[in-house]
């Protein structure tokens, strides 16, 4: 049984991390949004093996009915990277979960420029699997038919990068795998960029503190 004197109002949010990684990327924002009094459920996905649409349709939907039934609580999301994509994928594909709060990490809201260069290669598609390149830009309907989120969303990224050669192949500010620009998602409820790097950024301490801030009221904490 769970005595927590918050388990009335515990509210779920989901975890979900970026292209070929897994839900230990994600360890320390569940550890510090259980701490604040948040129900975390850190979801493990193939990220590599399927496309977006199966990956929401056949891992996550089915994950997510198993733990918290048919009519549950509003979800709250925190997404690092494609985990941005894969809810928006949820929420065309699968209308009836309920949406709350989402918090994305470094999104490829509008297309990743590194997918544009590298998605054809076959190394990179031995790696990165079908989903890896559904994140490209140009002639992207996925992205297009996607449109703007009806949930209320804060998006964060970096300005810092650990992988300069990537970085060429980024126009203005970035974080090694996603531009400031490209980051942005039409519609989004506030932005905040960071000093930090796309690999790390769900490990950085402001980045925690700003994903429970959106969570509790809707928005950041901007300096004034």
């Amino acid at each position: 049984m769970n005595h927590h004197p918050l388990s009335l109002t515990r509210q779920p949010v989901v975890l979900l991390h970026g292209l070929a990684r897994t839900s230990r990327s994600l360890n320390r924002m569940q550890r510090y949004l259980d701490a604040q009094g948040f129900d975390t459920v850190n979801l493990n996905y193939p990220s590599t093996r399927l496309s977006l649409e199966a990956l929401a349709t056949q891992h996550l939907y089915p994950a997510l009915l198993a733990r918290f039934g048919a009519d549950s609580l509003p979800l709250h999301f925190v997404t690092h990277s494609m985990g941005g994509i894969l809810v928006r994928v949820l929420r065309a594909s699968k209308p009836d979960i309920s949406i709350g709060r989402v918090v994305m990490l470094s999104p490829p809201s509008q297309g990743s420029e590194v997918v544009d260069k590298l998605g054809k290669l076959r190394l990179f598609k031995l790696i990165n699997g079908p989903a890896g390149g559904q994140l490209g830009a140009v002639d992207n309907q996925l992205l297009q038919n996607l449109g703007s989120p009806d949930f209320e969303c804060g998006v964060i990224t970096g300005d810092r990068s650990v992988n300069p050669l990537l970085s060429l192949m980024i126009k203005g500010p970035n974080d090694g795998k996603v531009s400031v620009e490209r980051a942005k998602l039409t519609g989004m409820r506030d932005f905040l960029v960071l000093p930090a790097t796309h690999p790390f950024i769900m490990r950085n301490q402001t980045a925690l503190e700003q994903t429970l801030h959106f969570l509790r009221e809707g928005r950041f904490q901007h300096k004034r």
